[in-house]
């Protein structure tokens, strides 16, 4: 491989004088957990404002956001959760660690996210949730996803992990009329280090929401009259003062993220035997979690070995998520009565992108033009010498 300019990334995570000062000022008020102080409770508000949601309930992490809404919707034993096959395993173990069936479907090739005919064909009597995954930041469709709930009476729960601030045809996540839950782990486009939260478009779930993350017990109570069965899951208030800093400058990076996609896809595009993830046009304000592509053709190995490459040569790239049903994880509880072979026969899209898909981390998207063309010249050098 030629030698190449290593590209100038920026550091991630990225913080100022604003989470320094949030940190103090979660320390200097005296009280550090949510039930005595107001940064959480500041932090739920101005999320849930930016995403036009009714309501937001901050928790411990993105997979306990999942679980906490999979059961507030009534997801448990002798129920089942349809979602995609391609995507981070928490996706699937949110619903299997309530006692629930997980089921995997296939994916568009273009967006990486769930599709919706076999979504469709997947829904049965015991189907409780739909879990679109907004792969990278682009979005599901939303609007047939839509249909398909209205028709069947399945209610949707976006997995918003990677999707902070995006739009579908002008809509926030949270005005789409369904639940959604965000990751803010160390890699997420706004962290604390760790972190989640759900958003409800109705009172009554959030409330039972709240009463579930703080061990069934109402805010008030004095006399430990736990309510219904819940558990631990409260963010801190060190937590809730960073994401608010970090919130604060969520707009501004995803719209430079944007701009450097639009170069950077293009220029991947031109590589021989390179394809670049494609979003849906109706998500007209994705957020680029990830920048992805695909070298259809290649084998896993050969995709590890890209992805070395590319590691040494100064990009943080990674491997694509590996097929849910690939892994011994999803079989331990709450797996289909299928093979993994049966379900990859019915899952074929999700089979090629999990061989030949590479994601590069958003700070790339975050640095100069001139990294994004030093980014595709070592990406294409890597390539040619598979």
């Amino acid at each position: 491989m030629n030698v190449r300019q290593t590209p100038e990334f920026p550091a991630w995570p990225q913080y100022d004088e604003t989470e320094r000062e949030g940190l103090v000022r979660a320390l200097e008020q005296g009280q550090w957990w949510r039930m005595g102080g107001s940064e959480v409770e500041s932090f739920e508000r101005e999320f849930a404002d930016h995403h036009g949601a009714a309501h937001a309930l901050a928790v411990t992490n993105g997979t306990h956001a999942l679980e906490l809404a999979l059961q507030c919707m009534g997801v448990g034993p002798g129920t089942e959760v349809v979602v995609p096959a391609f995507t981070f395993i928490s996706s699937s173990q949110a619903a299997q660690r309530l006692g629930a069936v997980a089921v995997p479907v296939d994916v568009d090739e273009d967006t990486y996210s769930i599709d919706v005919a076999a979504t469709a064909a997947a829904v049965t009597p015991r189907t409780r949730v739909i879990m679109p995954v907004h792969m990278a930041g682009f979005m599901a469709d939303m609007d047939a996803l839509a249909k398909l709930s209205a028709d069947t009476g399945v209610p949707l729960l976006q997995d918003a992990a990677h999707a902070h601030g995006a739009r579908w045809r002008g809509r926030r996540v949270g005005e789409l009329g369904s639940v959604a839950a965000f990751s803010f782990q160390n890699g997420k486009l706004m962290t604390a280090g760790e972190g989640g939260a759900v958003l409800f478009p109705d009172t009554e779930m959030y409330e039972t929401a709240f009463l579930r993350h703080s061990c069934g017990r109402p805010r008030t109570d004095r006399r430990y009259l736990h309510e219904i069965a819940g558990s631990n899951l409260r963010l801190n208030e060190f937590s809730a003062a960073v994401l608010r800093a970090q919130l604060g400058r969520l707009e501004q990076q995803v719209t430079t993220r944007q701009r450097r996609w639009a170069l950077l896809s293009g220029l991947l595009g031109a590589i021989d035997g390179v394809v670049p993830q494609r979003g849906d046009e109706r998500t007209d304000f994705p957020s680029h979690y990830m920048a992805m592509f695909r070298v259809p053709g290649i084998g896993e190995e050969q995709r590890n070995a890209l992805v070395d490459r590319l590691v040494e040569a100064g990009v943080p790239a990674f491997a694509g998520f590996r097929a849910i049903y690939r892994t011994d994880a999803f079989w331990e509880i709450g797996a289909p009565d299928e093979t993994p072979d049966e379900v990859a026969e019915r899952c074929p899209r999700t089979e090629a992108i999990s061989r030949d898909c590479v994601w590069l981390h958003h700070r790339v998207l975050l640095a100069a033009e001139q990294a994004q063309h030093e980014t595709a010249a070592i990406v294409a050098d890597a390539v040619a010498a598979i």
